[in-house]
């Protein structure tokens, strides 16, 4: 039997692995590494730093290509699981080709925590193989977000919303909401809110030495954000980010 163990690494700062993560990672028979696009190899640079602080000396290392999302086939949800199942295949060849019998730990480093605006759980349910799983969780955008404005996520007895860009582009400003935590939004669905009476707390490459910050009333921030965000992803070839927006 496979144990497949999806540990949460936070955002970018090693020092916000947990000890529970770091546990795992130094159990571990077989750590997974994707490789994404070229540009993106800090994201597998993080991982290795992370692996060869924490990883056991017998712990296999070994990295794999991520299989590409078509980002032109105009049906999202479909292309989203056509991506998905060709992962859960990569996955699986790299199990059974290092793993033969079938039995050992195996581990995948998830950026933030696997259970939030996260899909490796989902792949994870794909696989055809003897698999238990477990979660370790870890950091997250959100709380990366707060503690870098020192700010609290919730005003009084007041719930929030977590969204995507792609929802807040689509549909607006969710009915009865009063605090959004924006997730994915690789278009700035901010700049698309009649921004009177919101304010943003926006932040990139949480945790990680080129971190950016920037919040203010939207009307004010949002276009500058915008240029921050675009410079920023240029520079880099990749960036991750999250906003968190509310109403005065």
């Amino acid at each position: 039997m496979i144990t497949l163990t999806l540990i949460g690494i936070g955002t970018g700062n090693p020092d916000h692995l947990t000890l529970a993560a770091a546990s795992e990672i130094a159990a571990a028979d077989l750590i997974l590494i994707p490789l994404k696009d070229a540009g993106k190899e800090d994201l597998a640079g993080l991982r290795r730093s992370i692996c060869d602080r924490h990883a056991g000396p017998r712990t296999g290392i070994v990295e794999f290509p991520l299989p590409r999302r078509d980002s032109d086939d105009p049906d999202y949800f479909q292309a989203v699981e056509r991506w998905h199942d060709a992962i859960a295949v990569a996955w699986q060849d790299q199990i059974t080709a290092h793993l033969p019998d079938l039995s050992g730990r195996v581990a995948l480093l998830v950026w933030g925590d696997p259970a939030l605006y996260d899909s490796t759980l989902r792949i994870a349910d794909r696989l055809r193989l003897p698999v238990t799983r477990r979660v370790i969780p870890g950091i997250t955008a959100i709380q990366a977000l707060c503690a870098a404005h020192a700010i609290p996520l919730n005003q009084i007895g007041a719930p929030v919303q977590i969204t995507t860009g792609r929802r807040l582009r689509d549909h607006g400003w969710p009915e009865g909401a009063d605090t959004l935590a924006v997730m994915l939004d690789g278009g700035c669905a901010f700049l698309t809110l009649p921004p009177d009476d919101l304010h943003i707390w926006w932040g990139a490459f949480l945790g990680m030495p080129q971190q950016i910050l920037d919040h203010g009333p939207l009307p004010e921030c949002g276009p500058r954000i915008a240029r921050t965000r675009a410079t920023a992803r240029a520079a880099h070839g990749w960036i991750m980010d999250i906003y968190l927006l509310r109403r005065a």
